[in-house]
């Protein structure tokens, strides 16, 4: 009889670098590892040579950056996607695209499963098995966080020490991170007390804002149909774009998000994250659509882009209902082409400038100088009609009020 296959997505991480010896212990399966590379830096050293100290029978690591960047994450930037406002979605929008990766190789390799090491309570099961099932409703999906006999980071650590399996967290530092080129994600250990302020040891790819420079940074993002396409006045791919804004936007302390934020499975969550670009991006992009964009495309915009946010954060990426939405988000952004300037300084991201060919800005009317043309006797007119729903409606029920008082009076 065959040995099973099972494909895990796999990160370097703690609990995968568990899973794959646990998974050929428990199921005597052959387990081949899948490793995306969405533009991490840190988690990619030495992920092959973990893996198969691990056990893995065959690893797979896919340059998955510019497909990430493209397809992924400027579709997001797009639509003006944050969760609850705030969260630019990382670690969210990576998954669909790594559940695509492993699906792939798991058909490619004849695999009956796939696993994961995501966690009975977070999100990204159900973004990983949602997908799997919108892409492959044969394939199995195991979790064995769900399932196994390990109850704390603390157990795995010792396990992984057990079986001579390296991992970078440790006991003293249990953090479990999560990067890619749009974000960072840190959780556990003393990140679970919403009242503790996140030690600097958390972070990884931002100055503390008190440590930032003492002069502001300027940064000019030039934009095309919705998407950055230079930064500085240079002409960049996207992926380089992107690692280089991080670079400047981390250095001067920006993108550091602190959330208690509600997860898709029911409980309330205190997230750290890390995303220097992804915030400096969404800011720039937002104050262009305020000049381009017409009041209400952009006001039913706004209303859309929470749905859009939510679509990415609870994993139904591989809908119809996303796709539908890029169709109104792409005609939006047809004219969202221009260049904002923002100033960079201690955590903080402010306007510096912005211009565009498809400007709705006209300065003759907005001015209150000489060169005004605004027509201000039409005022009266539009402020009467405008008004007149509401002079009527409070008109009537006033006069219906004052009989009602009246008729009450009477039968005293």
């Amino acid at each position: 009889m065959k040995k099973p296959k099972i494909a895990v997505a796999y990160s370097g991480g703690l609990d995968t670098s568990v899973i794959v010896k646990w998974l050929q212990e428990k199921y005597n399966a052959d387990v081949i590892t899948v490793t995306g590379n969405l533009g991490q830096k840190k988690e990619l050293v030495g992920v092959a040579e973990k893996a198969y100290k691990s056990g893995a029978k065959k690893v797979f690591i896919q340059n998955l950056e510019k497909e990430f960047v493209n397809d992924y994450i400027f579709p997001a930037l797009k639509a003006g996607a944050l969760y609850e406002h705030s969260y630019p979605m990382a670690t969210s929008i990576g998954r669909p695209l790594l559940a695509k990766a492993l699906v792939e190789v798991a058909k490619r390799e004849k695999c009956t499963h796939v696993a994961h090491g995501c966690t009975g309570k977070g999100n990204d099961q159900v973004r990983f098995e949602v997908s799997v099932m919108a892409l492959a409703p044969e394939l199995k999906v195991l979790a064995p966080l769900r399932e196994w006999e390990f109850k704390s980071r603390e157990e795995e650590i010792e396990y992984c020490q057990k079986h001579g399996i390296p991992v970078s967290a440790t006991k003293k530092s249990p953090y479990s991170i999560d990067e890619n080129i749009w974000g960072t994600s840190i959780e556990c250990g003393i990140l679970e007390d919403p009242m503790e302020v996140a030690p600097e040891d958390a972070y990884t790819r931002t100055t503390s804002p008190q440590d930032a420079p003492d002069k502001p940074t300027i940064v000019t993002l030039q934009f095309k149909a919705g998407v950055p396409v230079a930064l500085n006045g240079k002409k960049m791919d996207p992926v380089s774009l992107i690692h280089k804004l991080n670079e400047i936007a981390g250095a001067n302390g920006v993108g550091r998000l602190d959330l208690v934020e509600n997860r898709l499975v029911g409980i309330k969550s205190r997230e750290v994250y890390e995303a220097p670009a992804a915030v400096t991006l969404h800011f720039a992009h937002r104050e262009l659509e305020r000049l381009v964009l017409d009041k209400e495309t952009m006001h039913y915009k706004a209303k859309l882009s929470n749905d859009y946010a939510d679509i990415i954060y609870n994993g139904t990426w591989f809908s119809p209902l996303r796709k539908a939405f890029d169709a109104f988000i792409d005609e939006t952004q047809k004219n969202v082409t221009g260049i904002v300037k923002v100033r960079l300084y201690k955590g903080n991201v402010e306007i510096a400038g912005r211009t565009s060919p498809y400007s709705l800005y006209d300065m003759k009317l907005a001015t209150y100088t000489i060169e005004d043309t605004f027509d201000h006797t039409s005022a009266q007119g539009f402020i009467n009609i405008y008004g007149l729903p509401l002079k009527t409606y409070n008109q009537v029920n006033k006069e219906r009020f004052a009989k009602v008082k009246k008729a009450l009076k009477r039968k005293r």
